[in-house]
């Protein structure tokens, strides 16, 4: 899954990841992280999420990544908003308030990038990678969070045979696969949404179900990754 994939979607328009409305689970379960006021939260592979909006609204600074220069442009267009841009090594910097959205690739960003981050916030990351870029997304970009950051990982789980993705099928022993040995891991709420979620069904998907979890970056297990390229 090279960027090209991804470039092509929002050039076509075929984003049926995003949402026109503030994803409810966001809300609900945000409160349980709880990182200090006036914060930075990271948003990996933002799209043009209201979800950053939100998180600016109750007083956090926002970091978004995207790969998409058509997505960071609608995302600040549609919101009315008028960015100061700056270049550096990690991509193209757009700046409004409180939310700083960088386009460029999420595997360049390291340690330096992100030292602010107390949080994450993960909707429609890593169930929009292939598994060995999941590997890559877990071990390598959240490797770079510091010690202490908090985080909401929300994932998806159906049979996998039955859809090709993305979004993909990341089940539960997989996150702690993914996450265990940097991260505490606890499942918030595991729910059905097939009947939500029309398309599933007509693609012959027989269960879905959506997974809230909360991420505890462990204090004493920080590594040093070196950064590397998406694709």
């Amino acid at each position: 899954m090279e960027p090209d994939f991804w470039q092509q979607r929002w050039q076509e328009g075929r984003i049926g990841f995003h949402r026109d409305e503030v994803m409810p689970l966001l809300t609900r379960y945000w409160p349980a992280l709880a990182p200090p006021p006036g914060s930075q939260i990271f948003v990996p592979l933002a799209g043009k999420s209201l979800d950053m909006l939100w998180l600016a609204a109750q007083g956090y600074r926002v970091l978004g990544v995207e790969l998409s220069p058509l997505a960071v442009d609608q995302f600040f267009a549609d919101n009315g908003l008028r960015p100061e841009i700056h270049r550096s090594p990690y991509g193209v910097h757009h700046r409004a308030g409180a939310i700083e959205l960088i386009c460029g690739d999420a595997f360049a960003l390291d340690e330096a990038a992100l030292a602010g981050c107390a949080g994450v916030y993960d909707r429609a990351a890593l169930i929009a990678l292939p598994p060995a870029l999941r590997q890559r997304y877990a071990g390598q970009l959240y490797a770079r969070l510091p010690a202490g950051c908090s985080g909401l990982l929300i994932t998806l789980e159906y049979p996998q045979a039955e859809k090709s993705g993305p979004p993909f099928s990341v089940d539960e022993s997989e996150v702690h696969g993914l996450y265990d040995q940097h991260w505490q891991v606890e499942r918030l709420e595991r729910r059905d949404i097939l009947a939500d979620e029309p398309s599933f069904a007509a693609e012959g998907v027989t269960a879905l179900s959506t997974t809230v979890y909360r991420l505890l970056r462990r204090e004493n297990q920080r590594r040093v990754v070196e950064p590397g390229l998406l694709g």
